[in-house]
């Protein structure tokens, strides 16, 4: 039986329920979950991944179950916080004793094979170096002159959480929004995933901006440098130890050779991951928290509810950038055309998603413990914690007077962000 053009009704082939089945979208079925996650991701995630997302589960579940018994939701600093700046200084107390073995040797060998050790040394110390995050070349960057209005609901945002506002924002194409430091000066950055400011609501963005600010009032420890340091430098170290693929007979003696140091570093990135993992946790439901704060409880909880189906937003702009592919340059006046439309096409592709796609992207969301990254909390305990506190109004209100000048003063990063994925790929 069709109900439309687009649209049919056929029964479960596991329970036999009635499902509705959409040309655009998956079939699934809402009362025995068929086919609720067609497409799990192509990649598997390695053991430090899988072991990260394990532990994040359940130290996300025994907080959850802490806030529903009624425990305090605040941050604060332990022994695992001072266990953890030991730790990190630990690591860089490391990259140093590299760099001294490296001079030790490059002088004592001066002008003579012992020069070979102490440079190579030096150079792995360049390569391990604790560094000072910068932007990107590519960074499309707004300074308080290029977005005052912006910038004003920044800082009246980050005066309702408890901060103050930002030095730089960044403009670019993920579904997702960051906060960090960058440069000697420890300048704030935040940077927007535009894709994901547009299909926002104006309440829900000032929510976005009241969670990404609150990483900066909360004491989250992998936000600061030298923890976060601490995290690159190990990384770096793992890389130079992984195993070869596929390795000759050479490569098997080397693999084996690697394997203890490897053990090692895994060990430390695994216990710097313990000692933050919590207080990493209870920071990002504080981050909610504030959100709620700032924008309302309705609208940080529906903030969260387009990350969980965020990937109808990337089906669309893969889709779109295809299509561009496909066509081809089709004269400036048609470029033009598609560049500058294609926010209003995203907006109303999302808006024509039907509920029961948004429910099946949920609970697919659910099942793989979606989270923004691996040290997230799984989005819907998030939107669990939110709905157990007692709602909040907005601290912070939008009206169509400001969001039409921060519309006007985005226009020009709309374009260019625009033009790059169409013309040059979409990556998701």
């Amino acid at each position: 039986m069709h109900t439309t053009t687009e649209e049919s009704v056929r029964g479960c082939p596991d329970c036999g329920s009635e499902i509705r089945v959409h040309s655009r979208f998956s079939a699934w079925c809402a009362a025995c979950d068929w086919n609720v996650d067609p497409t799990p991701p192509e990649e598997k995630p390695g053991r430090l991944a899988r072991a990260r997302r394990l532990r994040t589960r359940r130290h996300s579940e025994r907080l959850l179950a802490e806030l529903t018994a009624g425990g305090a939701l605040r941050a604060r600093r332990d022994t695992a916080s001072v266990l953890t700046y030991a730790l990190a200084l630990a690591i860089h107390a490391l990259t140093v004793a590299v760099v001294v073995a490296g001079l030790g040797f490059l002088i004592r060998g001066w002008g003579g094979f012992g020069m070979v050790p102490g440079l190579l040394l030096l150079g792995l110390a360049w390569s391990i170096r604790p560094r000072l995050p910068r932007l990107a070349e590519d960074a499309l960057v707004l300074h308080r002159a290029d977005a005052p209005e912006l910038f004003a609901l920044v800082d009246e945002v980050a005066t309702v959480v408890g901060t103050r506002g930002v030095d730089t924002i960044a403009v670019d194409d993920r579904v997702n929004a960051s906060v960090g430091t960058y440069g000697i000066r420890n300048r704030r950055l935040l940077v927007l995933g535009l894709p994901l400011w547009e299909i926002l609501t104006p309440q829900q963005r000032i929510a976005l901006l009241g969670h990404e600010l609150g990483h900066y009032s909360n004491g989250d420890t992998r936000h600061g440098w030298v923890v976060g340091a601490a995290y690159r430098s190990l990384n770096t170290w793992l890389y130079f130890f992984h195993p070869y693929r596929e390795p000759t007979l050479l490569e098997v003696v080397v693999n084996a050779f690697f394997t203890v140091p490897r053990w090692l570093l895994t060990g430390l990135l695994l216990l710097l991951d313990l000692l933050t993992l919590r207080a990493t946790q209870r920071c990002e439901y504080l981050a909610d928290r504030l959100a709620a704060r700032a924008g309302s409880t309705e609208a940080a909880v529906g903030v969260l509810d387009r990350l969980l189906v965020s990937e109808s937003a990337e089906v669309t702009l893969m889709r779109e950038a295809n299509g561009s592919a496909l066509r081809g340059r089709g004269g400036s006046r048609h470029d033009d055309e598609r560049i500058d439309g294609l926010w209003e096409r995203l907006a109303t592709d999302l808006r024509s998603v039907p509920e029961h796609e948004r429910e099946r992207q949920r609970r697919a969301g659910i099942r793989r413990g979606h989270s923004v990254d691996s040290t997230h909390p799984p989005t819907h305990l998030r939107q669990t914690a939110l709905l157990l506190a007692p709602p909040v109004p907005p601290a912070v209100v939008s009206d169509a007077g400001r969001e039409g000048r921060i519309a006007a003063e985005l226009a020009g990063v709309r374009r260019t962000v625009a033009r790059r994925i169409l013309l040059d790929g979409y990556g998701g």
